[in-house]
């Protein structure tokens, strides 16, 4: 066994949400801080999409700790009444929190927690334990590793391989909208889900009077957020969906997909009386809803960006637009690992990491030095994992196992929905 001597038993590479709630419950199970090295100088959290009126798709008691450890300091409550915004907060009846205001939350959590801005972490190489270097110096030594890298945006290909300036990420179309102009000429949105909705609710109220929303499936599907659909997003379900084979698990993951990547009603409300306000005040048609269409080339001219879009019902049709805003969704960003500690993880047929039960990856020294990721599980835990809804169950687990013992305790006794175990006597 190891005798190195480590800087930290345990560091976390990331400040975002996930992080940010280990950090808190594994502060609260052991009294030491969790070292967090973040590569933005300060806090920070989809700053490019805190359009107005965005607001989460979660409720705000599913924070960093309620759901785990409701009397931990860091709670959004705790936060709301400190800030002295409590009843101002109450008086507004929000049924979903602005995005603004859970940025905020973040920022005060992290506050008192130990996140080191301005160290991001380019490559992390094992050598006895686990060093971390960014910049091309050594930042620490731990001997396990939790990754919360959060997501980046994706691209489609056909995008991805031409440098088009009419073409906008949705991340940074707040701060081009200002100087956007041609407000009369097409404006396209691609992408289906809640970010595109906020995209073409943003360039409606900035004035643009041709506003095209281009979707991939046959209609622009509101979020299922039913009490059957939130049953997939509880503990209990996790241990369910382990354990079914990797095809079923795939089909699972395709056919639960508006549960969490859906539009929430009172979006696509806000973007339907938009455009009948705006068509009553001005004519036109100021808002064209494109479904069942898969942006699959594109090229640019004289200022114009040309899309071909192939049709679910077959064939093709052409879109032309002055600006052009991505919103396709996100990805795992990739994990900095150094080539030799890459060659010694497990991989499954896709070529993932394999992530097993508490979220560690399966690897050649996995009994002494342990390496887990957040918002990496879709396939192995479920439609929740990148979602927010059991952010401090998942942070429970990673200290659990870190500490072999229960630290907390995660209770989810009262359901009464019996999914269809194959193993199960009949």
């Amino acid at each position: 066994m190891s005798r190195r001597r480590y800087d930290h038993d345990t560091v976390a590479i990331g400040a975002g949400p996930s992080n940010l709630s280990l950090a808190a419950l594994y502060e609260g199970a052991c009294g030491r801080p969790l070292p967090v090295f973040e590569r933005n100088p300060g806090p920070a959290w989809h700053e490019g999409l805190m359009l107005p009126g965005a607001r989460l798709q979660t409720s705000w008691i599913k924070d960093l700790v309620s759901l785990v450890d409701p009397r931990h300091e860091l709670s959004f409550l705790n936060y709301i009444v400190t800030t002295g915004r409590i009843y101002g907060f109450l008086n507004a009846q929000f049924d979903a929190i602005p995005r603004l205001e859970y940025a905020r939350y973040l920022a005060w959590a992290a506050e008192h927690l130990d996140v080191t801005y301005g160290a991001g972490v380019d490559r992390v190489a094992y050598r006895d334990g686990f060093e971390l270097y960014g910049g091309g110096r050594l930042l620490g030594t731990a001997r396990h590793v939790v990754f919360g890298l959060g997501t980046r945006p994706h691209v489609p290909p056909c995008f991805a391989s031409r440098a088009l300036p009419g073409v906008i990420l949705a991340e940074h179309l707040m701060g081009r909208l200002p100087d956007l102009t041609g407000h009369d000429a097409p404006a396209v949105v691609v992408g289906g889900g809640q970010t595109g909705a906020e995209c073409v609710l943003a360039l409606l109220r900035a004035g643009f009077r041709d506003v095209q929303w281009i979707g991939r499936r046959h209609w622009f599907a509101p979020l299922d957020d039913s009490p059957p659909a939130n049953d997939l997003y509880r503990p209990s379900y996790l241990g369910f969906f382990a354990g079914l084979p990797e095809a079923t698990r795939r089909r699972l993951l395709r056919e639960q997909v508006t549960t969490s990547d859906g539009v929430s009603m009172s979006s696509l409300q806000e973007i339907y009386q938009a455009e009948y306000e705006e068509r009553l005040r001005n004519g036109g048609r100021p808002l064209t809803l494109l479904p069942g269409r898969d942006v699959v080339a594109v090229s640019g001219r004289g200022g114009a960006v040309t899309m071909r879009c192939r049709l679910t019902t077959g064939g093709h049709e052409f879109r032309e637009a002055r600006h052009v805003v991505l919103a396709t969704g996100r990805e795992p960003a990739p994990l900095p690992l150094d080539p030799e500690l890459a060659e010694m993880v497990e991989l499954d047929e896709a070529g993932e990491p394999v992530v097993e039960q508490h979220y560690s990856l399966l690897w050649k020294h996995a009994d002494q030095h342990r390496i887990f990721v957040q918002n990496r599980a879709r396939l192995t835990h479920g439609i929740n994992d990148p979602n927010l809804s059991l952010l401090s169950v998942r942070a429970a687990c990673i200290v659990n196992a870190l500490f072999e013992r229960e630290a907390y305790r995660i209770r989810d006794e009262h359901t009464f929905t019996i999914w269809p175990d194959s193993h199960r006597p009949r």
